[in-house]
């Protein structure tokens, strides 16, 4: 029986959510089980399942509030009245401290595309992307009215340059077990980016 006081059910599911997230900080999610959530927010599986009809429903949850959270956090760092490069670094810095502020999202979406069958969370992941990149496209289509960019930028190339430099920081953290380093290496990084990108007499940072 739970010993947690009665929550409204919207309240619940956002807890839900964030149990998740924390608890994918510190062990694979593809061995994560309601059990174990249920257990880690003092409930009853009885309880967590009064609230989502299905594990799937519960990991589909999770990939929405990464999903609004993250693009919301990016559509609110970028200054419109700016260039592309501070756009560019600063949707790279912003997406940075949200994952070390949240430690388990990398591991939670890596894991979620890499189901053989397309899961209701594995489309949220996937629309996240897409407008991911088409974000990116079009701070880099501004090039042509601002000047801060290459001559014959490949827009395509830039954009996938980018998510990669942020995936592989991501990879690297996790591999030696410290997520402080994404931190601490991003700026680096993204002046080397800058650098492969910015016109002539705009790359400094």
């Amino acid at each position: 029986m739970s010993s947690r006081p009665h929550l409204p059910a919207q309240e619940r599911r956002e807890l839900t959510v964030r149990a998740v997230i924390d608890l994918c900080g510190q062990q694979d999610p593809a061995n994560l089980t309601t059990a174990a959530i249920a257990k880690h927010m003092n409930l009853t599986q009885g309880a967590l399942f009064r609230h989502f009809p299905s594990k799937d429903a519960i990991w589909e949850a999770v990939a929405h509030w990464v999903s609004e959270r993250l693009m919301a956090r990016l559509d609110s760092a970028v200054d419109p009245t700016g260039g592309p490069l501070d756009a560019l670094e600063r949707m790279f810095m912003t997406h940075i401290e949200f994952i070390t502020r949240h430690p388990g999202v990398p591991r939670l979406m890596l894991g979620q595309l890499q189901h053989e069958e397309v899961t209701p969370a594995q489309r949220v992941v996937d629309a996240m992307f897409k407008r991911y990149r088409d974000r990116l496209m079009a701070i880099l289509a501004d090039s042509d009215e601002s000047g801060e960019l290459a001559d014959g930028l490949d827009r395509e190339a830039a954009a996938t340059a980018f998510i990669g430099a942020v995936q592989g920081l991501v990879i690297q953290s996790m591999v030696v077990g410290d997520v402080g380093l994404v931190r601490v290496m991003a700026p680096r990084v993204f002046a080397l980016y800058r650098r492969g990108i910015a016109a002539s007499g705009t790359q400094a940072g």
